[in-house]
C-alpha cells in the first residue's frame, strides 16, 4: 500500500518544504452491472484498497506543475512499475498547464486527464488557482479497477481544495466524466467517477445512472471475500471498442423507440420489450440489446440477494454476468475466461466475472475465505498453464470515496 508520509517527504525534496495536503481517491471493482451507466442503467461497484494520492500546494499564478513517481516511490518515473500514473506520465515526467492558454485535448498522455479535470472545473464555475501536484498510484493501468477515474477525482479534489473552491461530490464525478469525454476520448458512463467521489466503506452502491441517485448495500459477506485477479491482460479504451459499443446501443434504442412507448434509453426496455421487437434489430444488435437489459434485471436481483444475505444466488448472477459480457456483448477475453472458469471449478467460490470495460483487465470473485488460498493456487496454475503468465492477486473490503489524507495515516 501506499504511504502518504513518504509521498509528502518526496514532494518537499522536489518542490521544496513548505505547507501541502494530500488527497486520495480509490479505485473500484464493479460486482454486477457492467456496459449499463451509459445507457441509464444501474450498476453496483465498490471502492477498493488500492488509491491514487495527490500530493500539492497552491501557487500564486495559474499555472499547474504535474510530477508523478512510481509506487515503489523511486524518483524515476520509468522504473516499469505498474502504476496507471507513471505509465502514462512516462514520458512527460513534468507537466506544465496554463489554465489561462487552454491547450489542445487527446494528446495521448496523462496531460488529457489533468487539463481535461482543470477546465471541467472551471467550467462548473470553479475558480482554480495554479498549484504543484506529485501524483503515485498502485491502481494497475489497464486493468479495469479504474484507474484513470481515481486519477481524475484526486487530481479534481486536490485542484478544489488547494484553490480554495468546492463543488458538490456528484459535480465532481460529472466533471471527470467530462474531462474523459472531451479531452481523453473515451465516452464512458458516470459510474467509475461516481463511485470514487463518493464511495462508503463496507457498503457497495447501486447507482441510477439516470437519476444519479445512489443506495448504499451493506456488504455483509460474514464467511466470504472479495478476490479481484489482475489477467495483466491491458486494454485501452479511446478510440476502441468501447465506443463502438456505445454506437451500438444508441442504434439499438433508435431502432426500439417507436415500439417501446416513452423509451428514452436501453432501461427502459425489458425482456419481453425485445422479445416483441425482435425483427427489427440485427443479431449483433440483438446480442448488445440483450445483454444491457439482462445486465440491469441481474444488478436489481443482486442488491435483494445481497440484503438477504444470500451469497449462492450472488454468485449465479455474477457467473451469468460473465457469460452475457462474453457471448452477448462481446468485451471478454480469453484469460478472463480461462480465470472465471477457473474459478467456478473451485471449491468454495460462489461466483466469478469480468469487471471493467473489458478486452483484458482484472475477474471479480466472491469466495469463501478459508477457500482463498487455493483458489488462488488454482488461477495462478490456469493462467499459467494457458498463457504462460502469472496473474496478479489481491482481496479487498469496499473503502470510501475520496478524501484528504491527514498527516501520518498509512
Amino acid at each position: 500500500m501506499l504511504d502518504p508520509e513518504a509521498l509528502r517527504a518526496e514532494f518537499a525534496a522536489q518542490y521544496g518544504p513548505g505547507d501541502l495536503r494530500v488527497f486520495g481517491a480509490h479505485g473500484r471493482v464493479n460486482l454486477i452491472g457492467e456496459h449499463t451507466d451509459y445507457n441509464d442503467g444501474y450498476v453496483l461497484p465498490m471502492a477498493i484498497e488500492r488509491r491514487t494520492l495527490v500530493a500539492g500546494r497552491s501557487r500564486s499564478d495559474r499555472r499547474i506543475h504535474a510530477r508523478s513517481i512510481p509506487s515503489d516511490g523511486s524518483s524515476s518515473s520509468k522504473s516499469g512499475k505498474t502504476s496507471a500514473v507513471a505509465a502514462s506520465a512516462g514520458d512527460h515526467p513534468d507537466a506544465v498547464i496554463d489554465l489561462d492558454r487552454p491547450g489542445s485535448p487527446r494528446r495521448g498522455s496523462w496531460l488529457d486527464y489533468l487539463e481535461g479535470v482543470a477546465r471541467a472545473l472551471e467550467q462548473r464555475g470553479a475558480r482554480l488557482s495554479g498549484a504543484e501536484l506529485l501524483v503515485q498510484s498502485d491502481v494497475p493501468t489497464g486493468a479495469g479497477l479504474s484507474s484513470s477515474a481515481a486519477l481524475e477525482v484526486a487530481v479534481g479534489s486536490a485542484l478544489l481544495a488547494l484553490s480554495g473552491a468546492s463543488l458538490p461530490p456528484v459535480e465532481l464525478a460529472l466533471a471527470c466524466q467530462a474531462a474523459e469525454h472531451e479531452y481523453v476520448g473515451t465516452q464512458c458512463g458516470i459510474m467509475d467517477q461516481y463511485v470514487v467521489a463518493l464511495g462508503r466503506a463496507d457498503h457497495a452502491l447501486l447507482i441510477d445512472c439516470r437519476s444519479l441517485e445512489a443506495t448504499s448495500v451493506p456488504l455483509d459477506l460474514f464467511e466470504a471475500r472479495v478476490l479481484v485477479c489482475d489477467s495483466r491482460v491491458k486494454h485501452e479504451l479511446a478510440g476502441s471498442a468501447y465506443n463502438t459499443r456505445r454506437r451500438e446501443c444508441e442504434e439499438s434504442m433508435a431502432l426500439l423507440a417507436g415500439v417501446v412507448p416513452g423509451a428514452r434509453a436501453l432501461r427502459d426496455v425489458t425482456s419481453a420489450d425485445l422479445a416483441r421487437a425482435k425483427a427489427r434489430l440485427s443479431e449483433t444488435l440483438m446480442k448488445r440489446t440483450r445483454h444491457v437489459v439482462t445486465e440491469n434485471e441481474r444488478t436489481l436481483e443482486a442488491v435483494g440477494a445481497l440484503s438477504a444475505g444470500d451469497l449462492a444466488r450472488m454468485g449465479e448472477l455474477m457467473t451469468a454476468s460473465h457469460r452475457s459480457l462474453r457471448d452477448d456483448y462481446q468485451v471478454s477475453a480469453p484469460e478472463l475466461d480461462v480465470l472465471v472458469d477457473a474459478a467456478g471449478a473451485a471449491s468454495g467460490v460462489f461466483g466469478s466475472r469480468m469487471t471493467g470495460g473489458g478486452f483484458g483487465g482484472c475477474t471479480v470473485t466472491l469466495v469463501r475465505s478459508a477457500a482463498i488460498e487455493t483458489l488462488r493456487e488454482a488461477l495462478d496454475r490456469a493462467l499459467q498453464d494457458r498463457f504462460g503468465r502469472r496473474p496478479e492477486m489481491f482481496v479487498t473490503r469496499a473503502y470510501g470515496g475520496v478524501h484528504e489524507v491527514e498527516p501520518k495515516e498509512r
